[in-house]
């Protein structure tokens, strides 16, 4: 049992300190095309509730004895669907992805990948994982609590985003018929005359 929870913990663990290590490769790359850093004054209180919830998870699930929930069957699929859209989202990115807001003035916004359904997939990522993780072990707390601070700051974080793609970029043309974070379920179809 303890295993797993190590396995799937330090696999996370390992997974952001290779997001970090890529997000600053990618930092000094647009920042040579001249990008510009926006929401610099929350990015520490994003870092520190990310590290919260790691040590959060940890000494809640520890406490419960590192148990795999009995939806795991359900849940740990879940869980790999949302890596995996973590890494189309990254790849999709390219250079350009980052854990700051970095913008690089009058370039084209990428809309490739998810971003040809939604505008924010990372943050739906984000979300997810924030409540998965935790639920896998039985941390139910956690989910609960780091899911609401989490809410919060991307509250902050998206305008602040979005309100710097709008001015440095072609980011209200190409997304303003995109959601933030769910695909629409259908198809929108021409208007009949």
């Amino acid at each position: 049992m303890m295993m797993r929870f190590a396995f799937v913990f330090f696999a996370v663990v390992g997974m952001r300190l290779f997001e970090l290590w890529l997000a600053k490769r990618n930092e000094r790359y647009v920042k040579a095309l001249g990008a510009k850093e926006v929401g610099a004054r929350h990015y520490p209180w994003i870092v520190s509730m990310h590290v919260l919830f790691l040590l959060s998870l940890a000494v809640e699930a520890l406490r419960k004895g590192a148990r795999p929930s009995q939806r795991w069957p359900l849940l740990f699929p879940l869980f790999l669907a949302v890596e995996g859209l973590r890494a189309w989202t990254i790849l999709s990115l390219g250079r350009f992805w980052n854990t700051k807001i970095l913008i690089v003035p009058n370039r084209p916004v990428v809309k490739k990948g998810p971003y040809r359904w939604i505008r924010h997939p990372n943050y739906a990522v984000v979300a997810l994982e924030i409540a998965l993780l935790p639920l896998l072990f039985q941390a139910s707390m956690t989910a609960l609590v780091f899911s609401l601070l989490n809410a919060l700051m991307l509250s902050i974080r998206i305008t602040a985003e979005e309100q710097a793609l709008s001015a440095f970029t072609d980011y209200e043309e190409a997304f303003q018929e995109r959601p933030r974070f769910l695909p629409p379920l259908r198809r929108k179809t021409a208007a009949r005359m």
